[in-house]
């Protein structure tokens, strides 16, 4: 086949890595409108299970990341004076940028064409590809063209969030919340490599406008929230890179594929990156799109099989994290509960986890709040 690729972030280059990997006869060109090396973001985290899936898809590559990735089982809940370790919740975390730069490594040894700073302003160039992949993330120019055909819909969050770094190295994913005079400020941190950490930073409207961040220069606001965050930063600084605050953008679409072009990873769909990484539903989708093309031996049947067997799945997941970034927006209404059945809340706040579930994972934690609870305590 002849396969164009709109996009150079995870999904579409390891799209491409799967499918050069399988039939090395495919025509893959890959367009990025970045320069190489020029990304955004920390880190991002994965689920061993996804992991797991990798090495199943592609040893080579998932051998690479393992060898620049950090791994911990913990989910720590930092409220009021209290650290709370919830075991038993496996994460594997990578830099973005170095993620990157192996996919892109990849691809060229197996022989795809990347082509960056090559900005793609419109499909019909590249419709004679017996398949085109859109995978320009969240604000897709290939979804926006074919609008009418995939029904997207976009529904923006109320809290605002900004993606920063930091050399402290967090030893889980913790979910840390921090009282202010303007406020209530929620970090969602976890290390990446051996001494940086993803430091993500939300809070609501409110506290935003209160707060003055819409108005203060770039330096003024990392002080402010490393002044709000001393007792978790270990006298560490935060880092920006070209970090602005923004609100999380829900994507949905209706249909995933129009004639021969298909969407997946930001572009098709977003998660709220409290239940997990964009990165991982991305490459996930790769997956599930070149076993879907492999296993029906034709673009059309290939689409349709890969829409009917991953949308259902993804439908599922975003069910889950709308529930979650739902109660981190009503988080600061909650901050009066004491860290045990806060704790508790926030293990559960998606619901795809529910006492039992937590039980099996780490049942020295749920024995200690059901004796809180038994202690009149109150869930």
């Amino acid at each position: 086949m002849k396969i164009h690729i709109i996009g150079g972030g995870p999904s579409g280059l390891y799209f491409a890595v799967l499918m050069k990997a399988r039939d090395p006869s495919h025509q893959i060109q890959v367009f990025e409108r970045n320069p190489a090396g020029n990304t955004f973001g920390w880190g991002v985290v994965f689920s061993r299970r996804t992991m797991q899936i990798l090495e199943d898809s592609d040893p080579e590559t998932a051998k690479r990341m393992r060898a620049v990735c950090a791994e911990w089982e913990d989910v720590v809940i930092a409220h009021k004076d209290a650290t709370l370790h919830v075991g038993g919740n496996h994460f594997i975390g990578a830099e973005r940028i170095q993620l990157l730069k192996l996919l892109h490594e990849r691809c060229l040894e197996l022989g795809v064409e990347v082509a960056f700073e090559q900005s793609i302003d419109g499909l019909e160039s590249l419709r004679d590809a017996d398949l085109v992949v859109g995978a320009d993330g969240v604000n897709s120019t290939v979804r926006s063209e074919l609008a009418e055909h995939f029904a997207p819909t976009l529904r923006p969050g109320s809290n605002r969030y900004v993606w920063l770094g930091t050399h402290q190295p967090f030893d889980g994913l913790t979910l840390t919340f921090r009282p202010h005079e303007s406020g209530v400020f929620i970090a969602h941190s976890y290390r990446y490599s051996q001494d940086t950490s993803t430091f993500i930073v939300e809070c609501d409207e409110a506290t935003f406008a209160k707060a003055g961040l819409d108005q203060r220069p770039e330096s003024e606001s990392l002080q402010l929230l490393e002044e709000v965050f001393a007792q978790d930063l270990g006298g560490h600084s935060l880092m920006s890179n070209h970090s602005r605050w923004i609100q999380f953008l829900l994507v949905k679409n209706e249909h995933w594929y129009h004639e021969n072009v298909v969407i997946l990873g930001d572009a098709c769909h977003t998660a709220h990156f409290s239940i997990g990484s964009g990165t991982k539903l991305a490459m996930e989708d790769s997956i599930a799109l070149a076993d879907s093309l492999n296993r029906c031996g034709d673009v059309a049947r290939g689409l349709e099989d890969y829409q009917a067997q991953r949308k259902p799945v993804v439908d599922s997941l975003q069910d889950a994290a709308l529930s979650s970034l739902e109660w981190f927006e009503k988080a600061h209404t909650r901050m009066d509960l004491e860290p045990l059945p806060f704790a508790m809340e926030c293990m559960t706040r998606s619901n795809r986890l529910d006492l039992e579930n937590v039980r099996k994972r780490d049942p020295q934690f749920v024995a200690e709040y059901e004796k809180y609870v038994a202690s009149g305590g109150g869930p």
